[in-house]
C-alpha cells in the first residue's frame, strides 16, 4: 500500500463506524457501468460538506487491489449487486487530493512538478520490479505498467478545482492545470475510471472545455446520480427515527434540492449535526462564513439586487445558466452570479423549468445574515426587523396598523417593479417573514375553486397559533379579498386544520399608493 497508489481503506472504516452511517454504497454499482467505456470519466461537483470526500474514500476502497473489499462492504447494499465481484479489487487506485498540493506551492509549475515527483516515486517504489524508462514522468510510468504488465489504474481526484480558488484571477495557472490534467488523462488507455470531485464543474474557456471528455454530475443536473447528491427523504426519515430527532424540523431546515430524478434532497451535515445534538439551526457558516454569500449578491449586476429579494419573499427566478464560466470571477450578468450561487449550494435549482429558488430554512439564514449585515440592504434590514410587530398587529385585527405596516414594506422595496398582485406578494411575504418561525408559508393554495393567495399554515409544534389566509388585490378593495375568500370557500382547504383561521384581505390602491387591510375570523 502506498500513500496516494491504493492507499489504506481506513477512511472508509472510520466513516463505517461513525452513528449514523447512511449507506450510499450503490454510488459503485453506477460507477461499474462505465469502466472501461468512453463514459469512464466523471466529475462530481456538489457544496461543501455534501459527502464528495466520502465518496472518494468508499470507492478507493471498492477498486484497490489489496483490500478486502468483501469484508470492508460486508451488509452493504453494494455486496447484493451482480456488478460487486466483477470489477472489487481489480485495479491499482491512484487517490490524491489537488488541495495538498496547491496547499504547498504557490506557483503552478512547482505544484505539478511536486504532484509528477511524489507520484512518479511511489509507484516505482512500489513495482520495483520494473525498469522505468522515464521514472521522473507519472504519465510514461503509468503507460509503461498499462503496455507491460496490463495494469489499468482508477484514478481519483478530491478537490480537483481548488486552482479556482486559489488563483481565481490567475488565467495561466489555470489553463496550464487543465493542460496537465488532460495529458494526464485523456486518450490514456491505462484509465479504467477516472473520477473527479469538486464544487465548481469542469472550467470553460470559449464555448468548450479542456476536460470535454467528463460526465458532468452537477447542483444543475445530477441525473441519475442525484440520490447520492446528499441524503434522501427515506434516509433522512431513517436518521431521525434511530436518533429520536424531529423530521419535520430536519425537512423544515435542511430539505429543499430537487432534481428530475429526486425530488427531496437534503443537506448530509446538516441532518446529522441536527440530528446528533438535537439542535437545529445553521450549520452552513460552520463551513464558510457568510461574507461569501455576501461578496456574490453584493456585485453590481441589472436585476441581480430585485432577484434575491424576490426570492428571500420565498419566490423563483428564472435564469439561464449556459453563459457561466464555471469559475468564481468571470461574470458577464446577473445570471452567472446566480448560477455560481447553485453550485455553491446556496440556491437550488428546477431543472425543468430552469428557475433558481432559497431551498430550505438553513439557507434563508445564510441570505439574512448576508444582508443584515450590510446597511446597503436597508429594505431587508427593516422589513426583518419590523416583521414581528406586523404578525402580531395581524394577529390582533389590528387592520391600521398592517396597513401601515406593509405601507413601509413597499416603500423599502419600491426599485421592484410593483404593478400586479404577483409584485404585492413579494412585499407581503418579506414582510411577513418572522412568521416562517411558526407557520408554513404557501403561494397559491390550491382550494377547489381557485388559487389562496397565501396561506398561513402553523407547524405541528405552534399549533396554537391562528392560521392565516391572505388574499391580495390591485386597484379593487380589501373588501373585495375578503368576499373573494369567502365566496370561494378557501378556508375549506384548511380543514385538516381545527384551530381558528383569519381571513386577511389587503389592497394597493395605484392612484392613492395606499394599501388597506380588512382582518376577519372565518
Amino acid at each position: 500500500m502506498g500513500i496516494y497508489f491504493n492507499p489504506k481503506p481506513d477512511a472508509f472504516l472510520l466513516a463505517r463506524n461513525t452513528n449514523p452511517y447512511i449507506d450510499k454504497s450503490m454510488l459503485i454499482d453506477r460507477l461499474n457501468e462505465f469502466i472501461d467505456t468512453e463514459r469512464r470519466f466523471i466529475c462530481v461537483s456538489r457544496p461543501r460538506r455534501f459527502g464528495k470526500t466520502m465518496a472518494t474514500n468508499m470507492i478507493a476502497a471498492y477498486y484497490a487491489e489489496n483490500t478486502d473489499a468483501n469484508a470492508l462492504f460486508e451488509s452493504l447494499k453494494i455486496m447484493r449487486s451482480d456488478s460487486f465481484k466483477r470489477y472489487c479489487n481489480k485495479y491499482i487506485v491512484l487517490k490524491i487530493n489537488m488541495q495538498e498540493f496547491v496547499s504547498r506551492d504557490r506557483a503552478i509549475d512547482d505544484v505539478i512538478k511536486r504532484l509528477n515527483s511524489r507520484l512518479s516515486s511511489e509507484l516505482t517504489r512500489l513495482f520495483d520490479d520494473i525498469t522505468f524508462y522515464e521514472d521522473g514522468d507519472i504519465i510514461e510510468c503509468m503507460k509503461q505498467l498499462n503496455d507491460e504488465r496490463d495494469r489499468r489504474f482508477v484514478v481519483i481526484i478530491d478537490e480537483w478545482d481548488c486552482i479556482f480558488r486559489e488563483y481565481p484571477d490567475d488565467h495561466l495557472a489555470q489553463r496550464k492545470y487543465l493542460d496537465f490534467l488532460r495529458d494526464f488523462l485523456k486518450d490514456r488507455a491505462y484509465i479504467a475510471l477516472a473520477y473527479m470531485t469538486g464544487i465548481l464543474p469542469i472550467k470553460k474557456y470559449g464555448t468548450e472545455s479542456a476536460l470535454n471528455m467528463f460526465q458532468e454530475i452537477s447542483m444543475e443536473n445530477p441525473g441519475n446520480m442525484a440520490e447520492f447528491t446528499g441524503f434522501t427523504e427515506d434516509e433522512v426519515r431513517e436518521i431521525c427515527a434511530s436518533l429520536n430527532a424531529d423530521f419535520e424540523e430536519c425537512r423544515t431546515w435542511y430539505d429543499g434540492y430537487s432534481f428530475l430524478k429526486t425530488k427531496h434532497v437534503f443537506n448530509p451535515n446538516s441532518v446529522v449535526t441536527a440530528a446528533t445534538t438535537g439542535v437545529y439551526d445553521d450549520y452552513w457558516n460552520k463551513t464558510e462564513t457568510y461574507k461569501a454569500l455576501q461578496n456574490y449578491i453584493d456585485l453590481n449586476f441589472v436585476g441581480l439586487r430585485d432577484s434575491i429579494i424576490k426570492m428571500m419573499a420565498g419566490d423563483r427566478q428564472k435564469i439561464n445558466t449556459g453563459s457561466f464560466q464555471n469559475d468564481m470571477t468571470s461574470f458577464g450578468v446577473a445570471d452567472d452570479v446566480l448560477t455560481l450561487l447553485i453550485h455553491l449550494g446556496y440556491l437550488g435549482y428546477d431543472f425543468a423549468t430552469k428557475e433558481v429558488f432559497i431551498p430550505n430554512k438553513e439557507i434563508m439564514q445564510e441570505f439574512i445574515t448576508a444582508t443584515t449585515s450590510n446597511n446597503g440592504w436597508r429594505e431587508v434590514i427593516n422589513s426583518v426587523n419590523e416583521s414581528e410587530t406586523l404578525l402580531s398587529s395581524t394577529w390582533n385585527g389590528k387592520e391600521n396598523e398592517v396597513a401601515t405596516g406593509i405601507e413601509k414594506a413597499h416603500l423599502e422595496t419600491s426599485h421592484l417593479q410593483y404593478n400586479d398582485e404577483n409584485a404585492l406578494s413579494y412585499t407581503i411575504s418579506l414582510a411577513y417573514y418572522a412568521a416562517r418561525e411558526y407557520y408554513n408559508v404557501v403561494r397559491e393554495l390550491p382550494t377547489g375553486k381557485g388559487f389562496a393567495d397565501l396561506c398561513f399554515i402553523p407547524k405541528q409544534r405552534y399549533i396554537d397559533k391562528t392560521a392565516m389566509i391572505v388574499e391580495l388585490k390591485w386597484n379593487k378593495s380589501a373588501e373585495t379579498a375578503i368576499n373573494q375568500i369567502r365566496e370561494r370557500q378557501y378556508p375549506a382547504s384548511l380543514k385538516d386544520y381545527a384551530g381558528n383561521i383569519l381571513l386577511v384581505g389587503i389592497n394597493y390602491d395605484k392612484e392613492t399608493k395606499k394599501h388597506t387591510c380588512r382582518i376577519e375570523k372565518a
